[in-house]
């Protein structure tokens, strides 16, 4: 085994874990689950079947990850954060058939307490503000916050607040990369 297991923590049989990975206390690694190299997993997490971590992932304490939610490399899921999994729940009918899927991708927080409504996809480097409900799709480098989630700014790679000159360009604080913002949407240059 390359990976550490607090031993109060349960993986169950045909998980993937990579070399690197650190599984804290009471947490769950649920059958068919692929976990990348070098993720941090805290304090009683849940990681449902069928959810894939990339590598470097860092889940804080007290999240549950479910059926249907896929995170790239580098992501960060914050203390009590919550992603659904079915648009219309009821405790009598089982909607196992009807998981929607959820894509948080390479680069993208989420806040603390923040809820991420199913089928919708998180952008590259997007940054969603502690206890914020996400109900729509986000851009790439987008800050979303309040609830509902609404757009307030763009962030750097670094987490930085970008502000956009009159030429549509902005420069991170903290690394000195440089940002394009066209048609609405963020990238880096290169």
């Amino acid at each position: 085994m390359n990976y550490y297991v607090h031993p109060s923590s349960v993986i169950d049989e045909n998980c993937v874990i990579g070399e690197g990975t650190k599984i804290w206390l009471f947490s769950h690694v649920m059958s068919g689950s692929v976990i990348g190299k070098n993720c941090t997993i805290g304090q009683n997490v849940v990681v449902s079947p069928k959810v894939i971590l990339g590598n470097n992932v860092r889940v804080q304490n007290n999240v549950s990850i479910y059926e249907g939610v896929n995170c790239e490399d580098d992501v960060f899921l914050g203390p009590s954060m919550v992603f659904t999994n079915v648009i219309n729940p009821r405790s009598a009918i089982s909607r196992k058939e009807e998981f929607k899927k959820t894509l948080v991708k390479k680069g993208a927080s989420i806040g603390a307490n923040a809820t991420i409504i199913c089928g919708n996809t998180i952008g590259e480097f997007a940054f969603i503000g502690a206890g914020a409900v996400v109900t729509k799709d986000v851009p790439a480098y987008a800050l979303i916050i309040g609830n509902p989630g609404r757009q307030r700014g763009w962030m750097s790679e670094y987490g930085q607040k970008l502000i956009f000159n009159s030429e549509n360009r902005a420069v991170c604080s903290q690394s000195k990369q440089e940002y394009l913002l066209e048609y609405e949407r963020v990238k880096r240059i290169k």
